[in-house]
């Protein structure tokens, strides 16, 4: 009879436990749909996949994200190449071994916006006096100018320069996957997984002077260039602070944007089960017709009882906006009933501004429904923080 090996029985379990798919073995998922869900004339460009995970073992809860491993555009790919003046198929040697200049930038570095590394080797070793002075400068100024900008940009900054592409490559940033939150609830949709990413565009300014189009290095792979029936390299981050609660838990949703998207899931995933928690969600859109996201689908849930409460902002369909923060406000005495009873309140999308300005409609909704000055107000804040009442997933 073997004897009992302790040490390696605690390797095999982690080794069980470890994920198989990962950042640097991504599976590659079969495209099923992929169907625009704005409106054609919006301003806005959001789409809606489904992944074929069937068999893969991939397991997910709503409230996780999803990797999307991105290939950048050939058409760039191969203007950086003509401004280098080497052939595409030139062999080189980076931190992937050998492989073509191409392939390297397809699928290996980050082109598709300002790279920090390639903006200081301009202004300290090239002498770039424009960039100097941009890193110099304000901060702000500086993220304003590198806006839309991108990585051909940069080397038309200096028309003498003609680095090598191994010099060059030496600059970027390594091309990463993007993160997604899943849209989707692995009881309602089984075998598959959703996502709703929006389409990052940069339309071609007159003072770029090429007259080109720039766009996300993801966001414009998934919406440009992969077709149902493809297959996109995906991997899985648990969020475990923004899972569901108990069934019995009431929820307050809020979510503009592509922020509805974890909340798509969270509701039909709710829908499933025997619980008594009601499920109130915040939405958010500029136009009721050309950007209200999953609008029939979210409707009939409402009908349907799987939402009891739903309240969408419109920011410009009256003179003056209304955005989510405003809609929290005008249901302040309802909310903090809510809260009071032990709901827990999810935040998801933007947190430039969006973000901040719910804290700061539900700071007031507590300073003024409770009767408590500025700071006990933020304190109770941080108490429903700490108490998993309050759960954001911003970006």
């Amino acid at each position: 009879m073997t004897a009992a090996n302790p040490t390696r029985e605690r390797t095999t379990a982690r080794a069980a436990k470890r994920p198989r798919w990962s950042r640097r073995n991504p599976f590659p998922a079969t495209v099923l749909e992929n169907t625009l869900l704005t409106a054609p004339d919006s301003e806005r460009e959001v789409r809606h996949l489904v992944l074929d995970i069937d068999g893969s073992g991939l397991e997910y809860e709503p409230g996780d994200a999803v990797n999307v491993t991105p290939a950048n555009e050939p058409a760039l790919v191969a203007a950086i190449v003509d401004r280098l003046g080497v052939p595409g198929d030139t062999v080189i040697a980076d931190r992937k071994g050998e492989r073509t200049l191409t392939n390297a930038l397809i699928h290996g570095f980050e082109i598709t916006s300002v790279s920090p590394y390639l903006l200081d080797h301009l202004a300290t070793a090239r002498g770039v006096r424009e960039v100097a002075e941009l890193l110099a400068g304000d901060k702000a100024d500086l993220e304003q100018w590198s806006r839309g900008r991108d990585v051909l940009d940069l080397l038309n900054l200096d028309a003498t320069w003609h680095p090598t592409p191994e010099a060059f490559l030496s600059e970027l940033r390594p091309l990463t996957a993007r993160t997604y939150s899943i849209s989707s609830s692995p009881s309602v949709h089984r075998g598959t997984l959703h996502l709703t990413p929006a389409t990052v565009r940069h339309r071609a300014r007159d003072d770029w002077g090429d007259g080109r189009d720039r766009g996300g290095a993801a966001s414009t792979y998934l919406a440009d260039r992969v077709e149902a029936g493809d297959t996109v390299g995906i991997y899985l981050t648990p969020n475990k602070s923004f899972h569901l609660p108990e069934p019995d838990t009431d929820i307050i949703m809020v979510g503009p944007g592509t922020g509805i998207a974890p909340f798509r899931a969270f509701v039909h995933e709710r829908a499933q089960d025997d619980g008594n928690g009601r499920n109130w969600l915040f939405h958010g859109a500029r136009r009721r017709d050309l950007d209200f996201l999953y609008s029939d689908e979210m409707t009939v849930l409402h009908a349907d009882g799987a939402i009891d409460r739903l309240d969408v902002a419109f920011s410009r369909e009256q003179e003056e906006k209304v955005y989510v923060s405003d809609l929290l406000g005008s249901h302040a005495e309802e909310i903090y009933s809510w809260l009071r009873d032990g709901a827990v309140l999810y935040v998801c999308g933007n947190a430039d501004r969006m973000a901040r300005d719910v804290d700061e409609a539900l700071t007031t909704i507590i300073k003024d429904q409770a009767g408590l000055d500025d700071e006990s107000a933020r304190a109770e804040m941080e108490r429903l923080r700490a108490a998993g009442q309050y759960r954001r997933d911003v970006y």
